[in-house]
């Protein structure tokens, strides 16, 4: 074969990225025996094409060293296609193997050569008659020939190349602590590490950071034993303490004799870091490190390996930072069903995720549960009582707990920065969601605790905040958010006291309250409501003590409701009625506002009965209360018309709709969007009940008056738009409702989305627009599609997914599938008679459209 440079290359080596060690001593001793090899980290570039370069070196004459193991052998490594390809060419493969794992059963045949536990010299005799054989070099001596030339064997050695010892083997100068034989994982990651201190001549300096309990010390600890044959010096320094690394790596000048035993620290120092840039082949390790300033005075220069760990990310000027995060899901479970054999993977599974897959505390508990705490029992500690079942079982190679590890960085980063701290316990009690504190631009409230205080008023103290933070590895900050780790989240909000709590939630209050998008109704506040509603959803709404904190809160479920996401907002809607008429009573601002924002999420979610109960009782505490005319009293009687309006009682709903209509008109003025609210509703009213002249000027007026107001694409303007197409095609203008039907679909789809009620309410009025134009077809088309999604958004028992159904069910009949048409008649008839009654107009409705469809499809029969 010949490599990219035009030098023959005898051999190409094929290993497990876990394997690596052994891949560079195998290569090593092949060059220094005088052959050429292919090594892909040594000879390729990032992203070039491993098979093609496979296939140049067997199609160049070359052979495949494969180093057979476990690793080697597992189906998703891309060693599998190496051996896969080469296979039908045995003549070419080298098989070494490293570990006693089965090779496939289409290797068996192939005679394989045995390295494993043998020491250096054994392996590089037996390593060396392997290739021989293979080449056919049956004469060729096993010792180094005496010839001084070029090339020939140890010409490595001659050069003054020192090379790798036998993997797993130590150095003579090595103080890393002992191997944790629990190690789990992290093989790609322990590559990647190795690959990037190899890239380059300069010293190679990575820092590995990532919050407490990751496993950065553990990942160092296992790069320098798996890498161990690969240096001459590996020495650990324990890095929490700054004033004692220069005494350190004193102890480590004195060893290697580079200084005497009396040289003071700095002297020492010195005299190491010349010694250490005449040197090849060592490695420091500094471990938990504050940060880059304590240890900018320590690292030398020279070709040598330099790891750092960290929880402080900000290592750029330094050492390329690696950021270390919590263990795959796989590497979890297999964690946990090691040290646990009796858990089920479902089990480890659903524990893992309760501990966020950090390794610290699936150590932890696996610990406790291997004691003999059930299952069931140690998750349900874990959701009452975190912090104390997370201060049992600390490993002995960890210093701390987790459960103390959180304690001690909180109370460190209270003295650092009081600030940061008070931000800390605040979004401790929020979502496990990223905080968009840069969006908190109001004036702080009076009661609002001065350290947030403090953040609020000055942009440049909520970044020092942040800062503080993310050294402390307590919170991902990025683009001006935050992020509190969701188990560093329970673990600060269960170690707060009594007091500590009560200032937490008066801070989470005020930030929520700073962070208030405005109007819910609004797409322009759309984006910033769906960053900060996980936060207003999450808090304990006994947290909440402002009728301003109340708002912002019952907003976030306004909003949900205005994008068609109702059923998410109904139980926390609930939660808040529930605590807060308890709280304040039945009559309170806050319970009333509470109670009508609940019944517009009944309604939306199909629960018309529940709904108009509620604004009932809204609406007539509010006219005992406050009069009829007052702009609240009002609210609750244009929701109430629409509640009547659900339930079938139309004539109702249309005379309270015109009496409130008639009230806010004089009360607010004809362009007030609450009248014109009303106006949009009581022009439903009207139109079902064949007022259909008196509904179209009423939607024309209102739909003219929106579009001068907000413009074409505002939700208010396409509501007004949808109702007028529907009053055009009542009064036989049929392409015109077709064409504004068209384009308030096109809109609604732009500006809400596909899936939005409101979207799907128009492409159901599109699709009955395109069937009366006899476009049967793309009509049919149309309400499938929206009948599907309805079902999916909605529920097949919603009242708006029944309409589909029906509109779908008329389509099919005129079509001719009178089969399907009648069965989908039959089951929206079913449903509507049970969710709206045998009496409702649209049940009646149905029941007309299943007796047609039920002819058609006798007809067809005969």
């Amino acid at each position: 074969m010949v490599s990219d440079n035009g030098q023959r290359v005898d051999f190409f080596i094929s290993h497990a990225g876990a394997d690596r060690a052994w891949a560079e001593w195998v290569a090593w001793q092949l060059e220094d025996a005088g052959y050429t090899t292919e090594l892909d980290h040594w000879d390729w570039a990032p992203g070039e094409n491993f098979v093609l370069k496979m296939n140049q070196a067997l199609d160049g004459g070359g052979r495949m060293v494969a180093l057979f193991s476990a690793a080697y052998f597992e189906p998703e490594r891309f060693t599998t296609d190496e051996w896969t390809a080469i296979v039908a060419a045995k003549d070419k493969m080298v098989p070494i193997r490293l570990d006693t794992a089965k090779a496939p059963s289409i290797l068996g045949p192939i005679i394989t050569a045995s390295i494993q536990n043998m020491d250096a010299d054994a392996a590089h005799t037996a390593l060396l008659e392997a290739v021989r054989k293979a080449l056919g070099e049956r004469g060729r001596p096993h010792q180094e020939p005496g010839f001084p030339g070029p090339g020939g064997s140890g010409h490595l050695r001659r050069l003054g190349a020192t090379g790798p010892r036998l993997p797993g083997t130590l150095p003579g100068v090595w103080n890393i602590p002992n191997r944790n034989a629990s190690f789990t994982g992290r093989d790609k990651l322990l590559v990647q590490l190795r690959a990037d201190l190899t890239t380059g001549s300069t010293v190679a300096v990575q820092a590995l950071h990532g919050r407490g309990g990751v496993g950065k010390t553990q990942l160092a600890i296992e790069y320098a034993h798996r890498f161990a044959n690969e240096y001459e010096l590996a020495w650990w320094i324990r890095a929490e303490e700054p004033a004692l690394i220069g005494e350190q790596l004193a102890d480590l000048a004195t060893r290697i004799g580079a200084a005497p035993a009396d040289a003071t620290p700095a002297e020492a120092w010195d005299a190491l870091a010349t010694e250490l840039r005449t040197r090849a082949r060592w490695l420091l390790i500094f471990d938990n490190a504050e940060g880059p300033a304590a240890l900018r005075p320590y690292l030398p220069g020279g070709t040598g390996h330099i790891l750092i760990t960290s929880r402080d990310p900000r290592w750029q000027t330094y050492a390329v930072p690696l950021d270390i995060g919590v263990f795959t899901r796989d590497e979890s479970i297999t964690l946990l069903q090691d040290r646990v054999p009796t858990l089920t993977r479902a089990e480890a599974d659903q524990l893992a995720d309760d501990l966020d897959d950090l390794p610290l505390a699936l150590v932890q508990a696996a610990a406790t549960l291997t004691d003999g705490l059930p299952l069931a029992q140690y998750r349900r500690l874990l959701a009452e009582h975190i912090s104390a079942l997370l201060e049992e079982n600390r490993p002995d190679d960890y210093p701390f707990s987790l459960a103390a590890q959180t304690r001690l960085s909180s109370q460190r980063l209270a003295q650092e920065s009081p600030q940061a701290a008070a931000l800390l316990n605040a979004c401790a009690l929020l979502a496990a969601e990223p905080f968009p504190l840069h969006t908190c631009t109001t004036t702080p409230a009076e009661d609002t605790p001065e350290p947030i205080a403090a953040l609020l008023r000055d942009p440049l103290a909520a970044t020092r905040a942040m800062g503080a933070l993310a050294r402390h590895a307590l919170a991902r900050i990025q683009d001006g958010t935050l992020q509190l780790h969701r188990l560093t989240q329970s673990l600060v909000r269960d170690q707060l006291d009594d007091g500590q709590h009560a200032q937490a939630a008066r801070g989470a209050q005020a930030l929520l309250t700073a962070a208030n998008p405005g109007n819910a109704t609004e797409p322009a506040t759309w984006p910033r409501w769906r960053d900060i509603t996980p936060h207003l959803l999450a808090i304990d709404p006994r947290a909440i003590t402002t009728e301003t904190a109340r708002d912002v809160v019952r907003d976030a479920c306004w909003y949900l409701i205005d994008l068609g996401d109702a059923r998410s907002a109904l139980p926390r809607l609930e939660e808040l009625h529930h605590v807060w008429g308890a709280q304040l009573g039945p009559d309170h601002e806050g319970t009333l506002w509470t109670a009508n924002y609940l019944a517009m999420a009944y309604g939306s979610t199909g629960d018309a009965p529940r709904a108009r109960d509620l604004d009932q009782d809204t609406y007539d505490r509010r006219r005992r209360l406050v009069g009829n005319d007052h702009p609240d009293t009002l609210s609750a009687a244009h929701y109430l018309a629409a509640r009547l309006a659900a339930l079938g009682e139309t004539e109702a709903a249309r005379n309270l709709s015109q009496d409130t209509l008639d009230r806010r008109r004089r009360v607010l003025g004809n362009d007030h969007p609450s009248t014109l609210a009303t106006a949009n509703n009581l022009a439903i009213h009207l139109a079902t009940l064949g007022e259909t002249e008196a509904a179209r000027n009423l939607d024309q007026d209102t739909y003219d008056r929106r579009r001068r107001l907000v413009g074409d694409d505002h939700p208010d303007t396409l509501n007004a738009a949808h109702n007028l197409a529907a009053d055009l095609a009542t009064l036989g203008e049929t392409e015109a409702a077709r064409n504004l039907a068209q384009d308030t679909y096109d809109r609604r789809r732009r500006v809400l989305g596909d899936d939005h009620p409101s979207t799907l309410a128009t492409a159901n009025n599109l699709a009955i627009r395109l069937a009366t134009l006899g476009e049967t077809e793309a009509a049919r088309n149309l309400a499938q599609d929206t009948y599907d999604r309805y079902r999916r958004v909605l529920g097949d028992d919603h009242r708006h997914t029944l309409s589909a159904a029906h509109n779908l069910a008329a389509d099919l009949a005129t079509l001719g599938e009178t089969e399907a048409a009648r069965n989908l008649a039959q089951d929206t008839y079913d449903r509507r008679r049970r969710v709206l009654g045998d009496d409702h107009p649209d049940t009646l409705n149905t029941a007309k459209n299943l007796a047609t469809a039920a002819k058609a499809a006798s007809d067809t029969i005969e």
